[in-house]
């Protein structure tokens, strides 16, 4: 955890913490998530910042088992040490960090959630898992007809969203859900899952793990012989829990999500290649997780440049955002105003070691 002091940076600069999983179930996204907000930092700085001001990231670690977390945003947004705050974790943090800034500052919220984020300040610009699932369970029930769903998740709130609308949308198209289970994050065992999958003769599984536990627990799936006959979808799986996983354990793994990295579109073969001319060769694996980030420091740079120009006080949040906004988006994602952001929906396939897109919905 880095916490500066309250002098630290200077004066004229403007501070943002960066909150991203550095380690836990989570922390596998931590990397190119901070990639791709230093990518953005260094373009906005090459021009004339964020409201005239350069900015300077102060990265926190905001992994599920970072408890600290609420303190450490408490003290920094108290003592005048950050403008705003981008955040790249799961919902469970959100909340956290919700009760740690209180309003104060603007808080940029990227990745895909569950929905529903009304507070004060606070856009939350990722996909929603409504605008995920009903279009891709229909898409899998009318390609593969499964009729026996069972539905997988980490233990909060997310997963827990995700599986009660689950169950709404199977039963819209002829399925239902013949079994439900929530895993503490770091479960590690899934043999007694993996069992209840074959004695229910599911033929359909949602997964909604993430991170590592995504990983090790398509492993196991893959391992256990189902995934030739067993059609997973996940909406919070990237590449790199797919490179993780590993090619032989990918049969029928379907992902919805609003970013792919082999995306062939004008803005994301022009993110790519500023990315890797920026990065080299070893620039971190891109992904959904890590170009949110890219996303939303760019998208707070429009919320503040806007808010100058119309001599708008920021300390003004429920205001804040209230027009239309043009901003950089490696997903072509268009914010409407009043916290509305529309964002593409893709399904892929996994293929290998990589994503094949098959539907934009």
């Amino acid at each position: 955890m880095i916490r500066p002091s309250p002098t630290a940076g200077k004066a004229s600069e403007l501070n943002i913490a960066l909150c991203v999983p550095l380690g836990g179930a989570a922390g596998i996204w931590g990397p190119s998530a901070l990639a791709s907000a230093k990518l953005a930092v260094a373009e906005l700085n090459s021009a004339s910042g964020i409201a005239g001001r350069a900015c300077r990231l102060i990265t926190v670690n905001a992994g599920n088992d970072a408890h600290e977390i609420e303190d450490v945003l408490t003290d920094l947004v108290e003592e005048g040490s950050i403008d705003a705050l981008v955040g790249m974790h799961t919902s469970a943090v959100r909340h956290d960090l919700l009760k740690a800034i209180g309003g104060r500052i603007p808080f940029i919220y990227t990745p895909l959630y569950e929905g529903g984020e009304r507070t004060p300040g606070v856009f939350a610009i990722g996909e929603t898992i409504s605008q995920q699932l009903w279009p891709s369970i229909r898409w899998l029930s009318e390609h593969h007809r499964p009729r026996r769903w069972m539905l997988i998740g980490n233990d909060y709130v997310w997963p827990r969203v995700a599986h009660r609308l689950a169950h709404r949308f199977v039963s819209e198209f002829n399925g239902r859900v013949v079994g439900e289970a929530s895993l503490p994050f770091g479960s590690g065992d899934y043999e007694p899952v993996l069992d209840q999958i074959h004695d229910l003769r599911a033929d359909a599984v949602l997964l909604s793990l993430i991170g590592q536990d995504a990983v090790d627990f398509n492993r196991a799936f893959g391992n256990a012989g189902l995934a030739a006959h067993v059609v997973r979808l996940s909406c919070a799986l990237g590449e790199n829990e797919l490179l993780g996983i590993g090619a032989s354990n990918t049969d029928n793994l379907y992902v919805s999500s609003g970013y792919f990295s082999s995306l062939n579109t004008d803005a994301n073969l022009s993110f790519k290649e500023r990315y890797h001319s920026h990065f080299g060769v070893r620039a971190p694996t891109l992904d959904t997780f890590g170009q949110s980030t890219y996303e939303g420091m760019h998208f707070l740079a429009a919320l503040l440049d806007d808010a100058r120009q119309r001599r708008a006080d920021t300390s003004a949040l429920p205001r804040l955002g209230a027009a239309p906004l043009s901003y950089l988006s490696a997903r072509e994602a268009v914010y409407a105003g009043a916290r509305v952001n529309r964002v593409p929906i893709y399904l892929a396939r996994a293929d290998g070691h990589a994503f094949r897109i098959l539907a934009r919905f």
